[in-house]
């Protein structure tokens, strides 16, 4: 197993764990569906702006 796929792998697991805890939050249905896609779309800015800016708890 290369770096590359240790790293995909990781880099795959936070966006798995980001996308779950954006579906627990207490955020409304639509703000939930928006964080998602924005994640799926643009993963590493989509995540950047999450974890800065998206919702808590």
């Amino acid at each position: 197993m290369g770096l590359e796929a240790i790293l995909g792998l990781v880099w795959l697991i936070i966006v798995i764990w980001a996308i779950v805890k954006v579906a627990k939050s207490a955020a409304s249905g639509l703000a939930k569906l928006l964080w998602i896609l924005a994640i799926i779309i643009f993963p590493l800015v989509g995540l950047i702006v999450w974890f800065l800016f998206g919702p808590k708890g």
